[in-house]
């Protein structure tokens, strides 16, 4: 390990999140890489029909601002490899010139400079790095209905504070009964001509403060004990096909919209074990991206925080770097 490169920081993760990371990286003349398992970066956003909430870059499809930010890293000479991450190690390099693995937490290092990590991956590929950006992001739980992976992005979002004004003044249908269908309930209510909450159970798991917002609201219609079965329409959503579980009867709904709200979750498998995360999987870190862990920092959807967007994504990048840039000051 003795003549192997050691970078500044490794970036997991090509979505806005570790792309902006990159340029900032790049920007601050920071020795890394960026890893991700998919030969085409950009991460949630591919599957965003149009992007209408990005500053200055109104009207772009997801694939437009994606392509956009991997031209800018390209353009600055960011270093992309495409590979899946198998394991990550804290360790250091001892006098012998192997890698030594340790546990930070537990086991002091007479300097901190001494810490690094080992990331591997399944090509068999080892890479030494100081820091670590975690921005591996987050993806929303799929409800298996059928035609749901056809028309994603054509009608079925999973967000609708990204996507619900494409919806203006049609009919849309959100299926799921914690906090997040009724809150996208409400804030569709406000955009669109008729709203059904579609919920399998005969109550909502939601606040019932909530329930209570929403049933006071003309335009959205309470849809009980059924299960949806089928997604169909001509190239976009036109209809949702639901089932009765205590009457076995089929309705048709007509919308042009169906929104999954049933939970997203965060993609931390590779960290659970290295930084803190709350109950949902969530790596706990501030602003600036630090977590329980030296030298890893978390950005973009991974991070337990209120809003996730591409903006948020992006900025928790730019100040990862930040952070990045102090912590290998010190």
């Amino acid at each position: 390990m003795e003549n192997k490169q050691i970078y500044d920081t490794v970036i997991v993760g090509a979505g806005p999140a570790g792309m902006a990371a990159a340029i900032y990286a790049a920007r601050a003349e920071l020795s890394f890489c960026l890893i991700d398992r998919s030969y085409a970066p950009g991460g949630q956003v591919l599957s965003t029909y149009e992007v209408d909430n990005y500053p200055g870059l109104p009207g772009l499809s997801g694939g437009e601002l994606s392509d956009a930010f991997k031209k800018h890293c390209d353009k600055l000479g960011c270093n992309f490899i495409t590979a899946d991450i198998t394991d990550i190690t804290p360790g250091h390099i001892a006098p012998n010139g192997f890698f030594n693995e340790i546990d930070p937490h537990t086991q002091g290092l007479d300097s901190i400079n001494e810490l690094l990590y080992m990331i591997t991956t399944n090509e068999g590929d080892a890479y030494l790095t100081k820091t670590i950006i975690a921005a591996t992001g987050a993806s929303h739980k799929k409800a298996g209905i059928e035609g749901e992976e056809e028309y994603a992005g054509m009608g079925v979002s999973y967000c609708a504070t990204c996507d619900g004004a494409f919806f203006r003044k049609k009919d849309v249908a959100v299926v799921g009964g914690g906090d997040v269908a009724l809150e996208d309930a409400i804030f569709l209510s406000r955009l669109c001509k008729k709203v059904y909450i579609v919920h399998r159970r005969d109550t909502f798991r939601a606040a019932k403060s909530l329930v209570t917002a929403a049933d006071a609201i003309d335009n959205i219609e309470f849809v009980f004990d059924s299960v949806s079965k089928r997604i169909s329409g001509n190239n976009n959503v036109e209809e949702l096909l639901i089932n009765n579980v205590k009457t076995f009867g089929d309705r048709v709904l007509p919308v042009s919209g169906v929104f999954i709200a049933i939970g997203i979750k965060p993609t931390t498998e590779l960290f659970q074990n290295l930084v803190a995360c709350d109950e949902a999987g969530y790596i706990i870190a501030d602003e600036s991206g630090k977590t329980s862990m030296p030298g890893i920092f978390a950005a973009g959807d991974i991070r337990k925080k209120p809003l996730r967007q591409i903006i948020t994504a992006a900025a928790d990048g730019a100040n990862c770097v930040t952070s990045v840039e102090g912590y290998l000051t010190k």
